[in-house]
């Protein structure tokens, strides 16, 4: 058991590595000596617990994404009311600025989607599961009365995410114009218009 424990662990620290190596190099560029030097390894340490690099990439991304979403989730999870949901949402589905390193790192394997399939299969399924999460909160907020969607509560949800990819890009983007504030209005914005409920105001 303490050896599984120990392997888990360190895989758990690889990952970071990796992480922090994707940050430094790019998910395109990024190679086995630069995790190892973030793991303090040799790279033949770093595959005696992931076969090859593209692996562990692959679960460094995914990782990331289950913790934006898993955050997301609880945060919205607490709140009883869907317009206070939705507001909050569109915050947590948006970078904090240009050091939002959980974000970037997002962004950068992301941007490997279409070169490499096992990036582009767990892009597929977090953007399904954000579209998930704002689902919920439109179909709750319609059924209370609170929401008459201009669209198909999928739509509306498929909209609002893309939305945050599009204007989240640029919060992590230095010296953009567009920080936080403005993209979460110019989102609560679009939601306004497709629920025809006020919430711009808390």
């Amino acid at each position: 058991m303490a050896r599984t424990r120990d392997q888990k662990k360190r895989r758990g620290e690889l990952v970071a590595a990796a992480g922090r190596a994707v940050l430094k190099h790019g998910a395109g560029q990024v190679r086995l000596r630069d995790v190892a030097d973030e793991a303090g390894l040799t790279p033949g340490a770093v595959l005696y617990y992931y076969s090859e690099l593209d692996s562990l990439l692959v679960e460094t991304h995914s990782r990331a994404v289950e913790r934006f979403c898993q955050q997301r989730e609880d945060l919205t999870d607490k709140i009883k009311d869907p317009r206070e949901q939705l507001r909050a949402a569109v915050r947590a589905g948006l970078p904090t600025g240009p050091d939002d390193e959980l974000v970037q790192l997002l962004y950068e394997f992301d941007g490997q989607g279409t070169r490499r399939p096992g990036y582009g299969r767990i892009s597929r399924e977090y953007f399904a599961r954000q579209v998930a999460i704002y689902h919920s909160i439109l179909v709750a907020g319609e059924a209370a009365g609170h929401f008459h969607l201009t669209a198909t509560a999928r739509d509306v949800g498929r909209n609002l995410v893309a939305l945050e990819d599009g204007y989240g890009y640029y919060v992590v983007l230095p010296e953009s114009g567009i920080d936080l504030a403005m993209a979460e209005g110019l989102i609560l914005g679009y939601a306004e218009t497709a629920t025809q409920c006020p919430l711009s105001s808390p």
